[in-house]
């Protein structure tokens, strides 16, 4: 992700990452679910999960270490998230706020959340990727116009029987099928197909790192508790329309009402999109936030970077709730591996544009 202070060379060497977030804030990176990373399950239970359970897991670890760590608990507090983990985030944060309500200890300084190109709806985020298509110059005007005509706005849960529809989104296939989603200026990798390698080159570097006897042993990594190390945890891996896999219940179809909820909160977020990215587009999460309701605080205007357009935002409010959003220029999906730059000024602003309450206010 490139938010750390150390970045993995390619020679397996760890040099300092200079576009690290903890320039700005102490960051705890939890591994979840079970599987990914060092994480491991001693039973079989333990390797059973769900976006709910996820939640709970999650929720609670923060008050675990924060009981464990109360220097901490003054400090302002947002949880953040990539990819998937937009369907989550909202849901932990709002139990978090909602648990301060409730008088659960320990009281935490939670004050927002992070979403990095979030899924938040999971047939609105779907369904945008056609309109997505058409202003990224993927699909002509006239496919676009065809679709428009003979889908009902509904690109994804297609009716067999219109026929119209269906030949309109051949098209859209076709003109898809070879381009990487995650990135449309990157070049098409079909993972499909034995004989090509896919993986990118920073994740081989880590993968190669993070199973060193000698990493691990620095890492005070238990014998024994993990067979290897791996980026996702293999056996989770969502696609549209998924109900469940052998070990995951995807049984939160929607965040948008926890967003409608975080509303009435003293509450602060930042949501930003790679607007190169065509798997969680751009076009879904303007929709996402259009029906919050929100009323527009700063008109949409460049953000600069070095003197450049490193990309666009609006600011948005609603009594004490705040949102900011943000497009990244030539991002894709994961945004702070590939403008690293640009990500950390954003964060870097958007951190810096809020007074804290004092300490003797959290009590």
């Amino acid at each position: 992700m490139h938010v750390g202070p150390l970045i993995v060379s390619e020679n397996l060497t760890l040099t300092l990452n200079p576009d690290t977030w903890t320039q700005e804030a102490n960051m705890i990176f939890v591994d979840l679910l079970a599987g990914s990373g060092f994480s491991y399950a001693k039973t079989e239970e333990g390797w059973s999960n769900s976006d709910t359970i996820l939640v709970t897991q999650a929720n609670e670890f923060i008050k675990k270490f924060m009981s464990d760590h109360p220097k901490f608990l003054s400090n302002p507090l947002y949880i953040s998230g990539i990819s998937y983990s937009g369907i989550v985030v909202p849901k932990i944060t709002l139990e978090l706020y909602e648990g301060n309500e409730r008088g659960d200890q320990p009281t935490l300084n939670i004050q927002g959340y992070i979403l990095c190109n979030p899924l938040r709806n999971k047939f609105m985020t779907y369904n945008s990727r056609f309109e997505s298509a058409h202003r990224m110059a993927i699909i002509s005007d006239d496919i676009y116009r065809s679709g428009i005509r003979n889908c009902d706005g509904n690109y994804v849960d297609i009716n067999s029987a219109n026929s119209p529809c269906a030949k309109s989104l051949q098209s859209y296939e076709e003109c898809t099928s070879h381009i990487k989603l995650q990135n449309i200026l990157e070049p098409y990798c079909d993972e499909s197909n034995p004989n090509l390698d896919c993986e990118e080159d920073y994740n081989k570097f880590i993968n190669k790192w993070a199973n060193r006897d000698v990493a691990q042993q620095a890492l005070n990594v238990r014998e024994g508790t993990i067979g290897k190390w791996q980026v996702l945890n293999t056996s989770w891996h969502y696609e549209q329309g998924m109900n469940e896999s052998i070990y995951y219940s995807f049984n939160i179809f929607s965040s948008f009402p926890d967003h409608k909820k975080l509303l009435s909160k003293k509450c602060r977020a930042l949501i930003y999109n790679g607007d190169h990215d065509l798997s969680f587009p751009y076009v879904g999460v303007e929709r996402w936030i259009a029906s919050l309701d929100l009323e527009v605080e700063v008109p949409w205007k460049p953000l600069y970077v070095n003197d450049q357009v490193g990309g666009y935002e609006t600011k948005y409010t609603l009594n004490n709730y705040s949102l900011a959003y943000v497009t990244v220029k030539g991002a894709g999906h994961v945004v702070p591996q590939e403008k690293p730059t640009q990500t950390l000024a954003l964060v870097r602003t958007w951190l810096s544009s809020q007074t804290y309450s004092s300490d003797s206010d959290l009590r």
